[in-house]
């Protein structure tokens, strides 16, 4: 496709706009690398400075990435997750088909702080498991998630291989604890230096920080998470209504 050099659209946003259609049909699979600046030069007859503002707003919209030194690539669609339904993270992944994942970053007891104690409005000192995975769909980093439970309601459970297992079952299947409800609150932030490495993100990127406090039909509270998304994979959906 050729662009029209004599419409009022400039010309950098006409080549936005073909290669968000070859994205969308598909002509460039997600995570393959676009051509390079210079084909892509050479291709429209465009200078560098037109692909570069090109290349920017697909970037902004989070269609594409870019990997320093190797090029940029076409992302994933987002996952829509809805905001209604309490689910853990490998059910999320599972119903989009896709194979869920977990490399075990922290796995450990620790005494709760002032602040955890606060959160999770327990005494200080008390014992915590703290879990904290890096989470994957398909072998793609999509999250950082860290877990914080008392030690007393699941004793023994860091027995179990997070990488594989998911936590949610175990503690229903094994300590009979079934969560119910959360309060969650979001906010979006750039990822710092160790987000951006787990994530393979390039700097700067935009993540959502997620702040989760789970509780069980007794309404005791089980799990305090604080989660690290990749804000170019991810967007939360929720049904609003008026008040009566």
């Amino acid at each position: 496709m050729k662009l029209d050099r004599e419409a009022p659209t400039p010309l950098y946003i006409q080549l936005r706009d073909v290669l968000e259609a070859d994205i969308s049909s598909g002509r460039y699979k997600p995570h393959k690398r676009l051509p390079s600046e210079r084909e892509l030069c050479a291709h429209f007859d465009v200078s560098r400075i037109t692909v570069r503002q090109a290349i920017a707003e697909l970037m902004h919209e989070g269609l594409i990435y870019s990997r320093a030194g190797k090029g940029t690539f076409v992302s994933a669609p987002a996952i829509n997750q809805e905001l209604q339904a309490l689910t853990s993270f490998s059910q999320d992944v599972v119903v989009r088909s896709k194979t869920p994942s977990s490399r075990v970053l922290v796995a450990e007891t620790i005494p709760a702080t002032q602040r955890l104690a606060q959160k999770m409005r327990i005494a200080p000192q008390t014992e915590l498991v703290k879990l904290s995975r890096l989470r994957m769909s398909n072998g793609a980093p999509l999250a950082i998630e860290t877990a914080h439970l008392p030690h007393q309601f699941c004793p023994q459970i860091l027995q179990h291989d997070f990488g594989t297992e998911s936590l949610y079952q175990i503690l229903e299947n094994r300590y009979a604890i079934r969560l119910v409800r959360a309060e969650q609150t979001i906010e979006a932030k750039l990822a710092n230096p160790t987000e951006l490495d787990l994530l393979q993100m390039t700097h700067p990127a935009a993540v959502l920080k997620i702040e989760r406090f789970t509780y069980t039909e007794s309404d005791v509270l089980i799990e305090y998470v604080l989660s690290t998304y990749r804000g170019d994979r991810y967007k939360f959906r929720a049904d609003l209504h008026s008040r009566p």
